[in-house]
């Protein structure tokens, strides 16, 4: 029986105990305390625990998750995957334990040809909280379990509760026995491998307080409105079913594996226990990977992003261990969609999109293994020659911040070496390192060389910067290299990198941006598309040969546009009185964590909890613009690190520090930070601070942007312009005009109430003449109309219902459909007898839908459907005649 079946056959089973089914939800969840949604009861939560009223008394749902703390499990065990489904049927306040125990045993062991799993009853145990004598009872009762298969146990395991105050209860478990060649008799209770779980039964019915610990709390006593939470493991099922011993053998995991052995010329389950380990991890990891990246992750370096780039990494690392050098992704995304498509067509529908994410960052990591695995290989080796059992913080982090190398797989492989990693001295260096803004520098850096391309030039010594002081420096050609290959010259037209022996044009750093210039030289002019620090110590400029042709040795003169950088020292000057005035105005606990400046604008993050009221926005925006008035002045020293950090200088988040560094004071100690970006010599150059808005950017984090010298004033300028003229249009005086404002808005709600309930009467006004439309199609009554244009989704559903009340008994079907801003939406509604015929609206609303072009679903009574081809509105409603006919034929 394939997994789609299964999951299928679920739903159609508690369709039919009138269940609402309910689609799954993303993987990324709402909930502000989960990256992903980690177990089918995440998106039910609010219903569960009373917050929010449920839209159904009882759900039924295949709902997908993803679940990465047990990540190292992966491969190792039958039943640990990061992605999984999990079948759930929900009652809120509705039916309790013995509809939920009937139910689970009915499924579970009726005939297929029933529609049912056909589970023998002799295979299955059951579990029960030890205090829960109703549970016992009714397992005992119900089924025809015999005593000595319901166990009871503790809290540990047959007590469910979120560890909060709130609802908790019993539960109880459903295993399958898989026989005595998978271990040892006694059930359950023994915790072995041969018992698989496959369905829990959550009895959520107390309420608790006073939580000590996810087990230990007090009961006040039994809420309100008692529900049921159960979840069944789709995959569990699934491996089960086919009769094969573990989930990664299953029909829409095993195509993936047998790929990946056939691709590393290994035969999985003939030979080494460590080969069909990482085999399994690859089949794991890359479905994994493709629903994550369908569900709108992407790779990044933090959050969500980072956990499917860590499985996807750890899925590429697998294929290597397995001997395979070469990109795989490419087949390996192709097997997965293919094998999922059938659940979850999406996959295929937008398949070149997850594609090219999946076969980019393969390309990616692959260079990052080749040019940092030969570095570890030889610290291992180094290590373990002197008898050494640990890797030092500094070489796990060089592995990191030059090479990329993710430190979660330098740990595995240093334990795989017998090693482990100082931790402690790794973390410390990434507190000085900034390492999402190298990573993001890295991503914009297009055609830049691999790190070996620069080794023969950056041994001729370090590039000079004189930027500080010049904007004009004459140098020589040391290096070109086009599209990361190294070249004797470079023609018009070519993009290409150029490495001068000086050069006075900034290089981005610390938050400021490349400077923009030329680079002449007898014959030849080069626009200076990007400037970057390729590797510590070498400045590179990927230019654009617009005139001429350059060549090694050939005499250059760098130029800085001298306008852009000035407005570019503006801002990062304006930086650094924004910093200075935000600890003024919140504290020193405020600190930087990012910034960026460039020609006229500045954005600055900084560590802080909570939104900033106008009122501290505008008390930063003085400050900073008191300290432009005040004409301080900025001052620059070299000193070495001791001295700098002795005089008080701040060491900036995401900077890399030698001993010698550059001290920026702005009006002496009143700002005063390390700092290698260029200035204005007085706080005066600035002009103008002009605070434009501040948000989150993360937990504990917030963003304040501002412009900063001309664009400033312009963007002021515009704001005065739109004032005047709304002054001008309401003949208002500007002081007053947020009153006016405030009392149109006003007006034009409740003009648009007014309008509303015209049109909601006008719309009762049609329900005799829907009423005399009905036909009769077999023994129902059908009204299948459309209303026209402008009516609210929610005016359609209240006529339908009313039609549907005054139609009566008999079997009746109800399709009212208007037309929106361009979009189609249908309304199905059915009465008790049509349903008892079989006659689901959701159903009804689907199949609309999707000749819309859209999608829909609902309750059985009760549901909504549209799309966005209106002029298929005709089509539609007769395809609910057709499917109403069908099913009464």
């Amino acid at each position: 029986m394939k997994t789609a079946e299964i999951a299928q056959r679920f739903l159609d089973f508690f369709e039919k105990k009138n269940h609402t089914i309910v689609p799954s939800a993303s993987l990324v969840t709402d909930d502000p305390a989960l990256l992903f949604t980690v177990a089918g009861m995440v998106p039910f939560i609010p219903y569960l625990s009373g917050v929010v009223p449920p839209p159904y008394p009882r759900a039924a749902d295949v709902q997908k998750c993803i679940r990465t703390n047990d990540i190292e499990e992966v491969g190792k065990t039958p039943r640990h995957g990061t992605f999984f489904q999990m079948l759930g049927n929900w009652s809120f306040g509705d039916y309790f334990k013995e509809d939920a125990i009937r139910f689970a045993w009915e499924l579970l062991t009726a005939p297929e040809a029933d529609g049912g799993l056909a589970f023998d009853p002799k295979d299955l145990w059951v579990t029960v909280y030890e205090e829960d004598d109703e549970a016992h009872e009714l397992w005992r009762t119900l089924t025809p379990l015999p005593e000595e298969r319901i166990q009871r146990l503790g809290k540990d395991t047959n007590y469910w509760s979120t560890g909060l105050p709130g609802p908790a209860g019993p539960c109880s478990e459903i295993f399958f026995d898989r026989g005595p060649a998978y271990g040892v008799d006694g059930g359950p209770a023994t915790d072995d491998d041969r018992y698989v779980e496959i369905w829990n039964l959550v009895f959520m019915q107390y309420e608790i307080t006073n939580v000590r610990s996810k087990y230990d709390f007090d009961i006040v006593g039994e809420l309100p409105a008692k529900n049921i939470d159960t979840g069944m493991g789709l995959e569990r099922i699934a491996f089960i079913k086919q009769g094969v011993d573990n989930m990664y053998e299953t029909d829409q995991v095993r195509p993936v594996l047998d790929l990946a052995a056939s691709l590393a010329g290994k035969a999985y389950g003939a030979e080494s226990h460590e080969d069909d380990v990482r085999l399994r991890i690859v089949a794991d990891h890359v479905r994994s990977s493709l629903m994550l990246l369908a569900d709108g992750v992407t790779p990044s370096n933090e959050g969500r992003g980072y956990i499917l780039r860590r499985i996807m990494r750890r899925a590429i690392r697998s294929m290597r261990l397995l001997g395979v050098e070469g990109a795989t992704f490419p087949d390996l995304f192709a097997a997965s969609r293919d094998a999922m498509k059938e659940s979850y067509p999406e996959v295929e529908a937008d398949y070149a999109r997850l594609s090219a994410y999946a076969i980019a960052e393969e390309q990616t990591f692959l260079r990052t293994l080749a040019a940092g695995s030969a570095i570890l290989d030889q610290s291992v080796v180094e290590a373990k020659n002197g008898g050494g059992t640990t890797l030092s913080g500094s070489e796990a982090f060089l592995l990191h911040d030059t090479y990329g190398f993710p430190i979660d797989l330098t740990l595995e492989i240093a334990e795989e070496a017998g090693l482990t990693v100082d931790r402690g001295a790794f973390d410390q260096l990434m507190l000085e390192q900034r390492t999402r803004a190298k990573a993001d520098a890295r991503a914009r850096k297009g055609a830049i060389a691999d790190q070996s391309a620069y080794r023969e030039f950056r041994a001729l010594g370090e590039t000079v910067f004189t930027g500080y002081t010049e904007l004009q420096t004459e140098s020589t050609v040391l290096g070109i290299l086009v599209q990361g290959q190294g070249t004797d010259r470079a023609s018009e037209g070519q993009i290409a990198e150029i490495i001068t022996a000086e050069t006075a044009l900034y290089a981005e750093s610390g938050g400021q941006v490349a400077d923009k210039g030329l680079i002449v030289g007898p014959g030849y002019e080069l626009e200076v598309l990007d400037v970057q620090r390729p590797v510590p110590g070498l400045i590179s400029h990927t230019v654009e040969v617009t005139t001429g042709e350059v060549s090694m040795g050939a005499p250059a003169t760098t130029v800085v546009d001298a306008l852009n950088r000035h407005s570019a020292q503006q801002a990062h000057t304006a930086t650094h009185l924004v910093h200075a005035a935000i600890r003024d105005t919140l504290g020193k606990t405020a600190t930087q964590t990012g910034s960026l400046n460039r020609a006229g604008y500045m954005r600055f993050d900084f560590s802080w909890g909570s939104a900033l009221s106008p009122e501290t926005r505008t008390e930063i925006e003085d400050i900073a613009n008191n300290a432009v008035r005040d004409n301080l002045e900025v001052t620059t020293r070299v000193m070495s690190l001791d001295e700098a950090k002795a005089a008080g200088a701040m060491a900036l988040f995401g900077e890399k520090y030698g001993d010698t560094v550059r001290m920026v004071d702005i009006g002496g100690p009143w700002s005063r930070e390390l700092c290698g970006g260029t200035h204005v010599a007085r706080s005066s150059e600035i002009g103008l601070v002009n605070l434009v808005g501040e948000q989150s950017v993360g937990a504990s984090n917030r963003r304040v942007e501002a412009l900063v010298g001309l664009d400033a004033f312009r963007d002021l300028a515009a704001e005065r312009a739109i004032v005047s003229q709304l002054s001008t249009s309401l003949k208002t005086p500007r002081e007053q005009l947020t009153t006016r404002i405030s009392e149109l808005a006003a007006s034009l709600k409740a003009a648009e109430k007014k309008i509303a309930a015209f049109e909601a009467q006008a719309l009762t006004g049609r329900l005799p003449q829907l009423v005399e439309s009905a036909v009769a199609v077999g023994t129902v009554r059908v009204v299948a109309q459309s209303l026209g244009e402008g009516a609210s989704a929610d005016d359609v559903r209240s006529l339908a219902l009313q039609v549907r009340d005054r139609l009566g008994i008999d079997p009746a079907v109800v399709a009212l459909a208007t037309v929106s801003a361009g979009r189609a939406t249908v309304v199905v509604v059915t009465n008790d007898a049509a349903r008892e015929r079989g006659l689901a609206a959701g159903a009804l609303a689907k199949g609309a839908a999707g000749v819309l072009g859209g999608g829909g679903g609902g309750r059985p009574d009760v549901a909504q459907g549209g799309g966005t081809d209106a002029a298929a509105l005709p089509q539609a409603l007769d395809g609910i005649v057709a499917d109403v006919r069908a099913a009464t034929a």
